[in-house]
């Protein structure tokens, strides 16, 4: 039997390892997307929301049931991700313009925390809505899911620019980013 073993510079391999680990967090979940403003966990929520038909105009449902479809569907890390996203997108203080409306406890500007997913409800607000316009025609391209039984856009069609309005942050490995919001009025 021959031998297979392929000296390496352990520093060049470090080296690439860490690039490549560090690219694959930056893209995959660290950094929001300066195409709709996006993390992929908020872009799954509103995504989901959608599909659930949780309109401006419609009834909000309880926030269990959109953490439910998002982890079952699109972001099967759990719903201890989920669910602070979701509040996140919907809290005033710290979203300039709100992508989800939200209803019952969704915590306080002084560090509070929501009440659990099983008492609050949200709806999507019109701009988060306003992210999802023209989806329908082929603006934006789909890609499947973890089990491949659906498909998820890479990015939502974005009628606003998010990322200039709402700002973003993040931390992914060996890089940071600090955005901060901007008037909607100011950006269109």
């Amino acid at each position: 039997m021959k031998e297979n073993i392929v000296p390496i510079n352990v520093a060049d391999e470090m080296q690439k390892s860490f690039l490549d680990y560090s690219m694959s967090v930056i893209i995959s979940r660290a950094l929001p997307d300066a195409r709709d403003g996006l993390k992929p966990s908020q872009r799954r929520i509103l995504y989901a929301m959608d599909g659930l038909g949780v309109q401006p105009n419609r009834k909000p449902v309880k926030c269990a049931k959109i953490v439910g479809e998002t982890m079952g569907n699109f972001h099967p890390h759990g719903d201890m991700a989920i669910y602070p996203t979701l509040v996140g997108m919907g809290q005033w203080w710290g979203t300039r313009h709100l992508l989800i409306e939200g209803r019952g406890n969704f915590g306080s500007i002084d560090g509070d925390p929501p009440a659990s997913m099983r008492y609050t409800e949200a709806r999507l607000h019109h701009l988060g809505a306003a992210l999802m316009n023209d989806m329908d025609r082929d603006t934006v391209d789909f890609v499947p899911t973890y089990d491949e039984r659906l498909t998820e856009p890479v990015v939502l069609p974005a009628a606003f620019p998010n990322l200039i309005v709402n700002g973003g942050t993040g931390i992914a490995v060996g890089m940071a980013t600090n955005i901060p919001p901007h008037n909607l009025g100011e950006t269109i």
